[in-house]
């Protein structure tokens, strides 16, 4: 059977688009029964809304790891962390799919390693298609999301919300096996 959907495309990535792209990801899981969404967050805002735009189903914000800008500093605020799960949202704060290690060779040694790679290559497609793909392996690894059921990542570009995908979901050691099966929305740049 086959599916027609639209992509929305918008002229300009940024936060501008966040809760165009939040609208958008709500209408199409509704659309597909889909239950569980990820937001990608690093202070919150983003979570918060979705938060409250996705009450009663299995929201996931994905926060930056702890020591990701700063040493010993978690970006994500205590006041948002608190409204996200007032409004029924669970947080997961763990290493990068694509950092890690790998990212620590690359720091000391200046040089790169696969993760890199793979991040690079997915970021052709925009900045918030690769969050929205490393945001799906991390809450499945984390057991907050499962492989036999699709999700709506949402991600961005810097701050905000632009780019949002129905993605069949997979662990990091079987990154092969997630598919992207719609692009929502994305920036054209």
């Amino acid at each position: 059977m086959d599916a027609t959907t639209s992509t929305v495309y918008f002229e300009k990535k940024g936060p501008e688009n966040t809760d165009k792209t939040i609208s958008l990801a709500k209408k199409r899981a509704d659309e597909l029964g889909i239950k569980s969404i990820l937001i990608a967050t690093t202070k919150g805002d983003s979570a918060v809304k979705a938060s409250e735009v996705f009450k009663g189903y299995n929201l996931v914000a994905v926060t930056h790891s702890t020591g990701f800008a700063h040493i010993n500093i978690q970006e994500l605020e205590g006041s948002k962390r608190k409204t996200i799960e007032e409004n029924g949202g669970k947080i997961l704060t763990s290493l990068h799919s694509f950092g890690g290690i790998g990212r620590a060779v690359r720091m000391k040694f200046n040089t790169y390693e696969l993760e890199d790679i793979i991040a690079n290559t997915l970021r052709v497609f925009g900045e918030g298609t690769k969050v929205a793909i490393e945001i799906t392996m991390m809450a499945t690894d984390a057991g907050l999301i499962h492989t036999t059921e699709d999700v709506v990542a949402i991600a961005g570009t810097g701050r905000g919300a632009d780019t949002a995908l129905v993605i069949k979901p997979a662990n990091t050691q079987r990154f092969f096996d997630l598919k992207i099966k719609e692009i929502i929305c994305k920036p054209l740049c």
